[in-house]
């Protein structure tokens, strides 16, 4: 007999319970819908309910995760992890500059592909991924859940920056699945932020979502209209948040200490912590006190610096100015002007600043942010919403996400082919026809690309696959279908199929984790940048292809037909030869204008050529039919 699943405390049907995770760099929370509105889950011993996003590994390499951790950054700060999140999907190139301003050791000789962080309990060194190093506090933040229920919880939703590429997204839900969670959504993060206020259920509007995290930032335009989320354009930078405001006071703070004694204390990793700790906590008492101090004891002295909002506002003026460059091309994205935006949502801890607060307001014409809710705790909330959507709790909501770069296809030539624009919403499954350029081709390269540029070497490759086999025919004559699919974590499926007969073949693009973090932000700005000569590159490798093509078709014709081409006067034979000779020498230079002139031309001459050629096709047909009816 089947067996119906009952809640004992609610005396409800049960359903798959489904949390929210915010995933964030320097902390991490857990959420779930509670009702008709999301809420935060505690530990249930503690009642802590933001997780340190930090891991230390004790004698025997056992993960201690949290607040705990956070003790021995001081003491082991070789063994004590954080800011993890800044490494996930890299390899060692793309982090050699964030190197400095860590504690720990990414070992260069074992990074080639993924990040592999070095710990020594001296005795042995054991490597760990960041993805392993996610994956405990995923752990921890499941642990909290499950003892809240009273029962093991196995779905999740994990948010992530908006920017993050496919390498960075794949990472996280691996992460998830190696903590024993199912990743039934990746969903970015200053969308889920918008949720968590609640602005779907205001009046429609267009609302810039300002996400300033420990690590990253994100810009978000969003539209909103009967309910329904549309997201608009995003950009941000995955290189930047409140890391590089601490990083900004320590700078100096480190200066100063030299001079006060002597040591560099970036030569003591120890010291370098507790420096960095009292910065970020001057940080801290700044966003409500005029003045804070920062102490530290070192060379047998107490350093003191009072610190006056004033002069930490000038110190960290430029890193916030890093952010409206990022807002800017959201809103040209989007089509928009600041004027245009009817809200602005304020999201991570570094947004408590108040000269970020001024300078949000500034950039979208003095608007005062929305700030009621904890930034720390907005994103995870709507991580809970998103969850709740998806457990069916609430289904009032519906979220419509972007692609931040364009997909496509290598062609002939080198040129690369968008099947699905960047911007464009998903999920999405889109489909081109495409053909072949070279007859009796049994097989087609499929060499699927990602990026902004006209041509496909200046984009990144995701993956190469071939159609095969496929019957030779003619160039032209094949009907090879491509098909891209985009679900909504962002994971891409494409599948080619040829028309004729059928086959077909698919492929899952399943990235490489070593990518540089500014890969994204610099396609877009290459493409910018570059538009003009990309575009004349394109039309000149177009050109050429059209060219040769000509060419080729008309030797074919001269090889099998040539009782038909001197049947010509004479001096149309040599006006064909002569323009083909001419594309000939010509097709390989830059001069576009005369290789499409010369084409052009060729196509002309041969007109009448091609016609006797038709001509004399049909009428040996015919005589084979009268003969074949003679003979039957």
């Amino acid at each position: 007999m089947a067996t119906i699943p009952i809640d004992i405390r609610t005396g409800t049907f049960k359903k798959d319970r489904i949390i929210g995770i915010d995933l964030g760099t320097t902390n991490s929370l857990v959420a779930y819908m509670h009702d008709d509105h999301p809420a935060v889950i505690a530990n249930k011993y503690t009642g802590e309910r933001i997780l340190p996003s930090v891991v230390y590994f004790n004698d025997d390499f056992t993960p201690i995760v949290g607040n705990a951790a956070k003790e021995f950054l001081t003491h082991y700060p070789n063994r004590t992890i954080y800011s993890v999140k800044r490494l996930m999907g890299k390899a060692f190139a793309d982090v050699k500059d964030e190197l400095p301003r860590l504690s720990y050791h990414v070992s260069d000789a074992e990074s080639e592909k993924v990040c592999k962080i070095e710990i020594n309990n001296g005795k042995e060194t054991r490597l760990f991924t960041p993805i392993e190093i996610s994956s405990m506090i995923l752990r921890e933040l499941k642990r909290w859940a499950d003892d809240y229920f009273e029962e093991p919880v196995m779905q999740a939703v994990i948010t992530v920056p908006a920017y993050f590429n496919d390498a960075q997204r794949q990472a996280t839900k691996d992460a998830g699945k190696l903590a024993g969670l199912d990743v039934l959504r990746i969903v970015n993060e200053p969308t889920a932020a918008a949720l968590a206020y609640g602005l779907d259920k205001t009046k429609d509007g267009t609302i810039a979502v300002y996400d300033l995290g420990g690590g990253t930032f994100d810009i978000s335009i969003l539209k909103l209209e009967d309910g329904i989320f549309d997201v608009l354009s995003t950009n941000g930078d995955t290189h930047l948040g409140g890391d590089d405001i601490d990083q900004a006071v320590l700078t100096v703070m480190a200066a100063e200490v030299k001079n006060f004694c002597g040591l560099d204390v970036y030569d003591n990793p120890q010291i370098k912590q507790r420096l960095r700790l009292s910065c970020e906590q001057a940080k801290k008492d700044l966003t409500t006190a005029d003045e804070a101090t920062i102490r530290l004891d070192v060379c047998g002295k107490n350093f003191e610096r009072r610190l006056s909002s004033h002069e930490f506002e000038q110190l960290i003026l430029p890193v916030v100015e890093r952010t409206k460059t990022p807002c800017l091309k959201a809103l040209k994205d989007a089509g928009l002007t600041p004027s245009d935006i009817d809200a602005v949502v304020l999201v991570g801890g570094s947004t408590r600043t108040p000269l970020v607060k001024q300078f949000v307001s500034q950039i979208f014409g003095g608007k005062t942010p929305y700030d009621s809710i904890n930034p720390d705790e907005v994103v995870a909330l709507g991580a809970g919403v998103q969850a709740g959507v998806l457990s069916g709790d609430t289904d009032d909501v519906l979220l419509l996400d972007v692609t931040p770069l364009s997909l496509g296809i290598e062609t002939v030539g080198g040129v690369f082919a968008p099947i699905i624009p960047r911007n464009t919403k998903v999920p999405i499954k889109v489909a081109q026809e495409f053909t072949t350029s070279v007859d009796n081709q049994t097989g087609v390269d499929i060499h699927v690309l990602q990026g902004e540029r006209e041509l496909a070497k200046n984009n990144r490759s995701l993956a190469k696959f071939t159609l095969k086999p496929i019957p030779p025919l003619p160039a032209g004559m094949p009907r090879i279908l491509v098909m891209f699919g985009l679900d909504a974590d962002g994971v891409l499926s494409v599948t080619a199929k040829d028309q004729r007969t059928g086959k077909e073949q698919m492929i899952e693009v399943k990235p490489t984790y070593g990518l540089s973090d500014e890969e994204v932000e610099a396609m877009l700005l290459a493409g910018f940048q570059n538009a003009k000569s990309d575009v004349e590159a394109r039309l000149l490798i177009e050109t050429q292809v059209e060219a040769r093509a000509m060419i080729a078709a008309i030797e074919k014709s001269l090889t099998q037909h040539s009782d038909v081409f001197h049947a010509l006067p004479s001096d149309e034979q040599d006006a064909i030869t002569n323009v083909l000779n001419d594309l000939k020498a010509t097709v390989d230079s830059k001069d576009r204008q005369r290789i499409a002139e010369l084409t052009e031309k060729a196509n002309e001459l041969t007109t009448t050529f091609a016609q006797n050629v038709m001509n004399t096709a049909v009428q040996k047909a015919l005589q084979q039919k009268r003969i074949n009816e003679l003979a039957s």
